[in-house]
């Protein structure tokens, strides 16, 4: 396993999905939003439009994430659940 990434158990609520996914740990949380944005809306069909005004938060806690933080920072491991709203 690579170990500049971690698999997370993304949740999107708006279009009722759940992915697995690899994100880097190394980016800020601002640039990682963008690239599950980006992927969601491809992987749906265009079903979750793309937006500058994401969150990530924490499924078990509900900590919304610094966007400034990077993963490594903020201690995401694999399989973190994580949901994007």
């Amino acid at each position: 396993m690579n170990n500049n990434k971690v698999c997370v158990d993304l949740i999107v609520p708006s279009i009722e999905e759940r992915y697995n996914v690899f994100i880097p740990i190394n980016k800020k949380t601002i640039e990682i939003i963008f690239l599950l944005n980006k992927a969601v809306n491809e992987m749906s069909n265009g079903a979750f439009p793309m937006s500058s005004h994401l969150s990530l938060i924490n499924a078990e806690t509900g900590a919304v994430y610094d966007t400034d933080a990077t993963f490594l920072d903020v201690g995401i491991l694999n399989g973190t659940r994580l949901i994007l709203i």
